[in-house]
């Protein structure tokens, strides 16, 4: 009997992992792991197909049945990180005089350095417009290329609004001359014409990279016999088609983190918190905020781009890092990792091997301090001490956790650092994990305060093999709760599988008008019908900022159908528990406000504020407040609602007032209306949305007073 199978495939820093899932359950029905091929001729795209046929040969899928293959790469990244790069040609045109002056320094670019000295190097031309030309362009051309430039970046000034000499460049660099270009209005839409054409340069420079891997990993996919388009993991949480992938490589940067929180966000009854994803080297660190996570644009070479990713912290203290001692106390954990020094985890080595165990100090790599520890044991073999080996001596792992291992080989590898430092094992345990939490604590505070999640609201999210070693310890510290996820450890590879097409379009609009706003909304949708969605599936949200007049529509969309949901609608007094759970209460505490066939909305009392929990029928937490005001109303009537709620949410400062949030529960929709500050903008957003109901519906509108 046939099935329709979703594939995820997710390349680590040390495996690539591939999941097979059920499309209509939801069910992992098979997993694979693979060596990354970092070293293969065909470099990480040899290991994505390894892992993808053996998945599919392992658990006896037919090629047919595949419905959705996705990856997620680390490849853009690395190759900005390794200085893997090409040489960037920039043709940039403009007016003449004045203007045309200020324009050509704006788009003359600089070399662009990236980490361990290495840089993109960026060569120019400018072509004034009134000497533009198909000749002058392949002069220009053929002049960078004689300087070394392997692609192109075609730009110009208010490109954003007209395209065309933009695009005629590309005609003849990649059209005539077959040199792969970036023109700069197909990457962002945003004014700000140096970031616009950095932006533009820093996707060129990856190309030729990207390029090969895509090409080899498509042809690997098609040769076993898979005919659906082959998808590939953005930055920013969705999946595109590799034909858009092409054009945009740029958007991939920090896909494999995006894979895992999206994957933690489909398994967790969670709204806000914070996510780290725990590897052997490095832990991940960002926000969920109101059920998607944080997205703020990327940082490259210390320039800031118009690149959207996940805002991810990432720190060298993970499952795998090793210990540094000095002689009164663990000094450090990180960032050297095990694995960078060729070493086992005391916790995976048999306990019959840990014979006359001695402790060595050493550096792992040439520059290292001398410091870190090993453990030499009188078969000659040398293991070392992690925060996994801490976390099994200290009881903070189960048998079912990934990260589980030998307690008593932990403890015998220790007991040298513990004579050593004149305290007990267990002590030595303890300051290893203390020292990762001051690394990993600073981190989710002020991530914490960016995206003004309360300490009430900060609920830890461990994802990555590694989870269970740090944030049991971490969460026990900070006074918070935690969850890991069921599959832990493969959740990226989950999160690929059952990603959404996702798009952005952004524009500067001033005072923007309810024909501006169908007009970026229809653009959205188009975009992400070309990256691969199901036109019938894609939603779309608008924010618009008033401080800096940036209309943004993000797009989400289903590859297919959308798949069934098979989970269990919740009971209202089991969303009651729920609730009063998150909320730090008790279900006789938590007052039921309002409610629809879709949609359970709770309040309490917490020192003079009403925090609120709105609950969809699964009993998943779709908006988590701190204090809020919830009415029901007619969808005739809800601007009488959100009127009066103005007033009454407002926050009143010194210098300003603070107007609400606003969140409509619609149908089987919550729809999230925060950050826009002006009433007739909050009002025309949701007018372009309940035009489409019935007005004899009935919506729940909730304003939330806006934190400080």
């Amino acid at each position: 009997m046939s099935r329709k199978v979703r594939m995820g495939i997710d390349v680590g820093g040390t495996h690539t992992k591939a999941v097979a899932v059920d499309n209509d359950t939801q069910q992992i029905i098979g997993k694979s792991t693979v060596k990354t091929t970092h070293d293969d001729v065909s470099g990480v795209a040899a290991g994505v197909v390894q892992a993808f046929q053996n998945c599919l040969k392992e658990n006896s899928i037919n090629p047919e049945d595949v419905i959705f293959v996705a990856h997620s790469t680390t490849q853009a990244t690395n190759a900005l990180i390794e200085g893997d790069v090409a040489k960037v040609g920039v043709i940039g045109t403009a007016l003449g005089g004045l203007e045309g002056l200020l324009a050509k320094a704006q788009m003359h670019l600089k070399n662009i350095h990236l980490d361990q000295n290495k840089k993109i190097e960026i060569t120019n031309a400018f072509i004034p417009n009134k000497s533009f030309a198909p000749e002058t362009v392949q002069d220009a051309a053929k002049k960078l290329a004689a300087d070394g430039a392997q692609v192109f970046v075609a730009t110009s000034a208010f490109g954003v609004d007209d395209v065309t000499c933009e695009q005629n460049i590309a005609e003849i660099t990649k059209g005539q001359m077959g040199m792969e270009t970036t023109v700069a209005s197909e990457i962002t839409k945003l004014y700000g014409l140096t970031r616009r054409t950095r932006t533009a340069a820093i996707n060129a420079s990856i190309l030729p990279k990207m390029l090969n891997t895509a090409n080899q990993t498509e042809r690997s996919v098609r040769e076993a016999g898979v005919k659906v388009p082959l998808m590939i993991m953005r930055g920013d949480g969705g999946v595109m088609e590799i034909n858009e992938m092409k054009k945009r490589p740029v958007l991939t940067m920090l896909s494999g983190p995006a894979a895992s929180v999206m994957g933690s966000l489909m398994y967790l009854r969670a709204s806000n918190g914070v996510y780290f994803e725990v590897g052997g080297t490095t832990t991940n660190i960002g926000v969920i905020k109101n059920g998607r996570p944080a997205i703020d644009y990327s940082i490259v070479g210390g320039h800031r781009t118009y690149i959207t990713s996940l805002d991810v912290r990432v720190l060298g203290v993970a499952g795998g890092s090793m210990i540094r001692v000095s002689k009164s106390k663990v000094e450090d954990v990180g960032p050297r990792s095990a694995h960078i020094a060729g070493l086992d985890y005391a916790a995976f080595t048999p306990t019959e091997e840990i014979v006359d165990p001695q402790l060595e100090l050493f550096s792992p790599k040439p520059g290292d301090p001398a410091d870190y520890v090993a453990i030499k044991l009188r078969n000659g073999k040398r293991i070392t001490i992690t925060n996994t080996c801490a976390a099994n001596v200290l009881g903070l792992v189960t048998e079912a956790d990934y990260s589980h291992g030998n307690v008593e080989s932990c403890r015998r590898a220790m007991q040298p650092v513990a004579d050593y430092l004149g305290i007990t094992v267990e002590q030595v345990a303890e300051q290893i994990l203390t020292r990762a939490y001051e690394k990993i604590s600073p981190v989710i505070l002020e991530l914490a305060e960016k995206y003004k999640l309360e300490h009430d609201q900060i609920s830890l999210v461990g994802v990555g093999g590694g989870a269970t070693s740090l944030i049991g310890f971490c969460s026990n510290k900070m006074g918070v709760q935690y969850s890991v996820p069921e599959n832990a450890e493969v959740i990226s590879s989950i999160g690929v599988a059952l990603a959404m097409v996702r798009d952005v379009v952004e524009r500067v609009v001033p005072n923007p008008t309810a024909e501006d706003i169908r007009s970026i909304k229809a653009e959205a949708v188009n975009k992400a019908v070309e990256s691969g969605a199901a036109p019938d599936t894609v939603e779309v949200h608008i924010e618009i900022d008033p401080q800096t007049s940036k209309l943004t529509a993000i797009a989400l969309g289903s590859t297919e159908v959308k798949t069934q949901d098979l989970m269990a609608a919740c009971t209202e007094p089991e969303a009651r528990e729920l609730a009063a759970k998150d909320m730090r209460s008790t279900a006789a505490n938590v007052e039921l406000v309002a409610q629809t066939g879709n949609f359970f909305v709770y309040q309490t009392d917490v020192k003079e504020k009403r925090p609120v929990r709105i609950l969809d029928k699964k009993g998943f937490i779709k908006v988590q407040r701190t204090d809020a005001k919830a009415k029901t109303a007619k969808v005739a009537s809800y601007r009488n609602a959100v009127s009066t709620l103005w007033e009454e949410m407002a926050v009143y400062t010194a210098d300003a007032i603070l107007r609400p949030d606003y969140y409509i529960c619609a149908g089987a929709r919550v729809m999230d209306f925060s950050g826009t500050g002006e009433l007739d903008q909050v009002l025309m957003l949701m007018e372009i949305e309940m035009q489409i109901l019935d007005p004899n519906d009935e919506v729940i509108v909730v304003a939330a007073k806006a934190q400080l």
